[in-house]
């Protein structure tokens, strides 16, 4: 599908910098687009992911500065993070790969006034929630007819590598009951394209 739900949030995740921001770390970065967003801003990035293939491509683009990215082939469950010392932790559809209490640690890798941003996916609890999503289809399709058409008219798209992708299992009501627990204080918006925005702000 050449419309990219995820990409389409950037700009959200980057609203959500705190000012003065330096260090950032990206959990999941796949070919790496948010962390060359997020470098370009002057954050220094630690990107992650268990996947090979899409670091290979993060790792060719680069960073276009002045911030600087290192990638690094790595699941977050599986290493140690620094303690209070990323001023912004993001996580685009990877939480949903690993326990939901992993946002501990990313809690505790927050420096004071960090903040947590989790762009995730969860089933639908509430009747505000599918109307939210049911509401995303006749936009998901018009997106998409709408860059494939671009993307016919510029030759067509090269193909890169995709890291995997895994079907969720909580839903929202999971995700706001765990969230007030691990995270309170946090807040969650519901979004078109079947996403979520979680919050969180270090004290």
């Amino acid at each position: 599908m050449p419309f990219d739900h995820n990409d389409r949030y950037h700009p959200l995740l980057l609203s959500v910098v705190p000012p003065g921001a330096r260090r950032a770390l990206e959990v999941g970065c796949g070919t790496g687009k948010l962390a060359r967003r997020l470098a370009a801003r002057g954050l220094d990035v630690d990107a992650l992911d268990p996947v090979s293939e899409v670091l290979a491509v993060a790792r060719a683009l680069g960073s276009p500065g002045p911030g600087t990215i290192a990638y690094r082939e790595a699941d977050v469950t599986a290493v140690s993070l620094p303690s209070r010392h990323y001023d912004l932790i993001t996580c685009v559809a990877s939480l949903h790969h690993m326990p939901f209490d992993t946002v501990t640690a990313l809690r505790e890798a927050l420096a004071p006034g960090g903040v947590l941003a989790v762009l995730g996916l969860a089933h639908p609890s509430t009747v505000r929630d599918r109307a939210m999503w049911l509401g995303s289809i006749p936009l998901n399709l018009g997106a998409k007819t709408l860059v494939s058409l671009a993307e016919r008219l510029n030759g067509g798209a090269d193909p890169v590598p995709r890291a995997t992708v895994r079907e969720w299992d909580l839903s929202l009501a999971d995700i706001r009951i765990a969230s007030a627990r691990l995270l309170p204080g946090s807040r969650i918006r519901v979004l078109p394209f079947w996403r979520y925005l979680l919050t969180y702000r270090a004290a």
